[in-house]
């Protein structure tokens, strides 16, 4: 079927056997054999949203995050970076800036069904009651000591990397807190109890100095090639090494998202 549109929509075109492909005339033929892709795609996407729409009917999430759009599904959860990254991983998934959702369309609901019970999961434990429950039950205790340790470390902005092994000061580059780019030695040796503690497992004997960070904007992070193999254990202990292409793409979307909300404040104001 799709070859028989194909040759009425293109009657001049041409089979090639050397090839093994088909040959479209003209200076123009390019955009138009785009053009009829797009149509095809589009058709598709509209038959998996209709079958989408049917698993639902037949077999629905019933969810108070959950809504059913005219044209998506629609996710509205409390905020949490682990439950962005869950929300992120579902096929065709798109923040809706205007609306403050997600927007997940119905070809994709067996792959949303799927990621549901984790999701909700952590959407209930995002609940403001959830958060204060688990602030009242650690206060006092040894883990809420060491939760509120941590985020006094955060604020102090440092980071320890290893003396053998000092990181560039031009680029972005990873680390065990995220990307980040340098800016300055603070000209303090880094305590082995406080890396342990904080940031990773450091290797006895070595020299550890802090350096101070910020994280790195959008166009750096664009800008930034990725390695060509993954981080070695080697430079994990050191402290840094050069961002996967992975890593990349999860810190372009965050920067991007941060960059949207900026703005759309910006406006507000």
């Amino acid at each position: 079927m799709t070859i028989a549109r194909f040759r009425h929509a293109f009657p001049r075109a041409r089979w090639s056997e050397h090839k093994g492909a088909w040959y479209v005339p003209g200076r123009t033929a390019k955009t138009r054999i785009g053009r009829f892709l797009a149509r095809l795609d589009a058709e598709a996407d509209s038959f998996a949203d209709e079958r989408g729409r049917d698993a639902f009917a037949f077999d629905p999430i019933k969810s108070r995050y959950l809504e059913v759009g005219s044209s998506a599904f629609l996710i509205r959860t409390p905020y949490s970076k682990t439950l962005v990254s869950k929300i992120r991983e579902i096929e065709g998934v798109r923040w809706d800036a205007d609306r403050r959702l997600w927007a997940v369309p119905y070809r994709s609901y067996e792959d949303l069904r799927q990621r549901w019970p984790m999701i909700e999961t952590i959407a209930a434990q995002c609940e403001p009651e959830a958060r204060k429950e688990r602030r009242e039950a650690l206060r006092g205790t040894e883990e809420g000591e060491a939760t509120k340790a941590r985020r006094r470390e955060r604020r102090r902005k440092r980071y320890p990397v290893a003396v053998a092994s000092m990181p560039p000061m031009d680029r972005v580059v990873s680390t065990h807190i995220g990307l980040v780019l340098f800016l300055g030695l603070t000209g303090e040796l880094a305590d082995l109890k406080a890396i342990e503690a904080f940031y990773f497992p450091p290797v006895a004997g070595e020299d550890y100095v802090w350096f101070e960070w910020r994280p790195g904007t959008l166009e750096e992070l664009v800008t930034t090639w990725p390695a060509r193999s993954d981080p070695s254990n080697k430079e994990r202990h050191h402290g840094w090494w050069l961002p996967t292409l992975d890593e990349l793409r999860i810190a372009r979307r965050d920067a991007r998202s941060r960059e949207k909300a900026s703005q759309r404040r910006s406006k507000e104001a």
